[in-house]
């Protein structure tokens, strides 16, 4: 596993959009969020298309592939943060070269939603480390959330220690950067699937956005058996989290990654706060992690800080982790390892 240099202070941090960018209403969130991380202390640089949406994203997909190769291959630029997800990061992959890109020195990559499609591919075919957590546009609002900082000290730490968040809620507002990133108001309980209080696990990290992962399966750029066999005597532990996916989708889309030998080696899973969910009918999440993961001897903690829900945790896709679940609430160590 590859890990890139150590994050510090007066470093430039790169925006592409290679899936939606921000369109005109927003340019002003965006400008709170550049302005916010430069007052951290590092330098911003952003791709020409960054500030354009057509038709879902921010230009052909050549183009965004290309503006993200830019960022990824100067060696002045030492994390690619992007604006936020989107619908269409897929298309770009087969502009990618991935074998050209394994032999650059590696770089951080972070975000979530649509983005899972980028950092995912490259931790698996390219032995990158990249971090499944805040998209750019976290940062603009009046101040960084404590949460959203954690990603730049996941980027600057060999090892990192996160544990859940007390309250969790809702995005204040798309458009006011006078006012705080969230409204937490309800209390953070983990849950085991199993129903049990304690448990501890560990190995590789490795997961994302549902949505999107489960669109890779069988494609040439989910290579992840042969990944699963690399680093099999370390373990896995999945890290997952939905948007817009029912109980139905979310049971038919784990019933899939299962049969096609994703959850092989796994020691245990995170699922993260459902967004945009709805029971199918009296199918419940809870039906469906259990019918789509209920037979795996691995425990399942569910309602994590992970994904659309805020507040969210920074998950390293390749680092060696460590997850201790105790009465409702859990700590993540992460730490860089070969």
């Amino acid at each position: 596993m590859k890990y890139p240099n150590i994050l510090y202070i007066g470093d430039t941090i790169g925006v592409c959009a290679p899936s939606s960018g921000a369109h005109e209403k927003q340019w002003g969130r965006f400008d709170k969020a550049v302005a916010n991380v430069r007052t951290l202390g590092y330098d911003v640089v952003e791709t020409a298309s960054v500030r354009r949406r057509v038709k879902c994203v921010s230009a052909d997909a050549k183009t965004r592939a290309t503006e993200f190769v830019s960022l990824y291959e100067n060696p002045n630029v030492a994390a690619i943060i992007p604006p936020w997800g989107g619908e269409f990061l897929m298309n770009i992959l087969p502009h990618l070269d991935f074998s050209w890109l394994s032999e650059l020195p590696p770089k951080w990559i972070c975000g979530y939603s649509d983005i899972t499609t980028l950092t995912f591919t490259l931790t698996i075919n390219c032995d990158i480390a990249t971090i499944h957590g805040s998209n750019f546009m976290n940062m603009g609002y009046a101040s960084i959330h404590e949460s959203d900082l954690a990603v730049f000290e996941a980027m600057s730490k060999q090892e990192i220690t996160q544990r859940n968040s007390e309250y969790w809620g809702k995005f204040v507002s798309w458009d006011d950067v006078s006012k705080p990133a969230y409204d937490l108001t309800e209390k953070t309980i983990l849950k085991a699937l199993d129903g049990k209080e304690h448990h501890k696990f560990e190995g590789r990290m490795i997961g994302g956005c549902m949505d999107v992962l489960c669109k890779l399966i069988g494609t040439r750029f989910a290579p992840v058996p042969a990944f699963l066999e690399k680093y099999k005597h370390d373990g896995f532990v999945w890290t997952l989290e939905s948007c817009e996916m029912n109980a139905a989708d979310i049971y038919r889309s784990l019933w899939q990654m299962q049969e096609c030998g994703w959850f092989k080696y796994c020691n245990g899973i995170l699922y993260g706060r459902a967004d945009g969910y709805s029971d199918s009918m009296d199918f419940t999440l809870v039906d469906a992690l259990k019918s789509g993961l209920g037979d795996l001897p691995i425990p399942v903690i569910y309602d994590a800080d992970i994904g659309h829900i805020p507040p969210q945790i920074q998950i390293i896709n390749g680092a060696y982790g460590k997850v201790e679940f105790e009465n409702g609430n859990a700590t993540i160590w992460q730490r860089q390892k070969v």
